[in-house]
């Protein structure tokens, strides 16, 4: 593989470490390695077999089959002290890539399309670059390489199969590659950072009938388009003002004839959110609502209404270490973007209700090169001098958060 890139990195890299920037072809490779075998939720095989295969060269304790594919691997330094832990998703989606590139996905309808074999190199690196630097940290970094971020979840199960003790974090921190922002710069902030994620599905039970005989039936399209409408004033009229939802009904079906009233409708969405004192307040609403809703017209509903992921929320003091360590690698105009919030979900946010810690997005984004198409797009790719910025960033940390004394 030919790696032609590191003159033109003189600007992004700068702030970043020789070594480090020694190591950037390898964090491309592996990358891309990565890219071309992506694996969904609890299946990434191959991909954990490439991770142990990695710390075995490299001399480094680690668990395997954790949650079905997740590893856990422990770098101690010289001298006792607290332990940091590092948190890189490896799964990917269920989609087509669609790139023309060399290392394009070599599995049908699978691709890394929201940069999380990118997550895996760069925590790869890190843990490469401390195994050889063990003397410049105090206490323990614990590597957790996660399978089903994208679902039906991976971190739960390794939180529940001890991926957070025997040593016991202290912190964590972890990123995400984000196409959002261009590369060389970094979105950060305390407190919620992104939302929770909560999923519905709805069975609305009518009567079906003629189309020219409508008073014979209970139209459940008429209920169901009533309920969607209805769900939209929970957020324009029982929200606090000051607080963000979003209800979004993203599947309506119904109905195989036009000239036939459906009997049975099927609504399904997503429910999403920052503040954690709302965890019940959408799920009744919507139990409310549709009930009165049904009733008005005689109608029966079967609702599933189930809780993905938490919010994200970011420790202050965890999260002014990562700010100070950015502020000292990125040095762009736009720098950091604060206030950084998005409505999409992550399962970090389990890791962050056990101990305090950190998530933050990496700006890789790159428009001259063409890769800034949005995550989950069959076209996603990333600007890979991120890789070695988010070395350098975790390294930071560790060396900050683990000082010697």
């Amino acid at each position: 593989m030919v790696f032609t890139s590191l003159t033109p990195l003189s600007t992004e890299l700068s702030r970043v470490r020789l070594e480090i920037r020694t190591l950037q072809p390898r964090l491309v490779q592996w990358r891309r390695s990565l890219h071309q075998y992506p694996e969904l939720g609890f299946r990434e095989h191959i991909t954990a077999e490439f991770i142990t295969r990695k710390l075995r060269e490299w001399g480094i304790d680690h668990q395997t089959g954790i949650a079905t594919t997740g590893v856990v691997a422990v770098i101690h330094g010289t001298q006792p002290g607290p332990v940091l832990a590092i948190r890189a998703d490896m799964d990917a989606l269920p989609i087509q890539e669609e790139n023309q590139v060399p290392y394009c996905s070599l599995h049908d309808g699978m691709m890394h399309a929201c940069g999380h074999d990118g997550h895996v190199a760069i925590a790869l690196g890190t843990a490469y670059y401390l195994s050889k630097h063990r003397h410049t940290f105090a206490g323990t970094v614990k590597f957790i390489f996660q399978p089903a971020e994208e679902g039906p979840g991976g971190a739960k199960p390794m939180i529940e199969q001890g991926a957070l003790r025997n040593p016991d974090v202290d912190a964590i921190i972890g990123l995400h590659l984000w196409n959002n922002l261009p590369v060389g710069t970094v979105g950060v902030r305390t407190g919620a950072m992104m939302a929770a994620v909560e999923l519905f599905d709805c069975i609305i039970q009518g009567k079906g009938g003629h189309g020219a005989m409508p008073h014979q039936t209970v139209d459940s399209i008429v209920v169901g388009a009533q309920i969607v409408s209805a769900l939209q004033t929970i957020v324009a009229r029982n929200l606090d003002p000051l607080k963000s939802g979003v209800v979004t009904v993203g599947k309506f079906h119904a109905g195989a004839a036009l000239n036939v009233i459906a009997d049975t409708a099927e609504l399904s969405g997503t429910v999403r959110y920052f503040d954690p004192g709302l965890t019940d307040f959408f799920n009744q609403r919507f139990e409310e609502i549709i009930a009165g809703i049904c009733q008005s017209y005689g109608a029966r509903y079967e609702l599933n209404y189930r809780k993905l992921y938490p919010p994200v929320i970011n420790n202050e003091a965890i999260t002014n270490l990562v700010t100070s360590v950015v502020e000292n690698v990125i040095e762009t105009p736009l720098g950091i973007v604060p206030e950084c919030q998005t409505m999409g979900g992550e399962d970090m946010s389990f890791f962050l209700q056990e101990v305090p810690g950190c998530f933050f997005f990496l700006g890789s984004a790159n428009a001259t090169k063409g890769l800034d198409y949005p995550h989950h797009h069959p076209r996603f790719d990333f600007d890979e001098i991120a890789l070695g910025i988010g070395v350098e960033i975790f390294v930071r940390c560790v060396e900050r958060y683990c000082a010697l004394a």
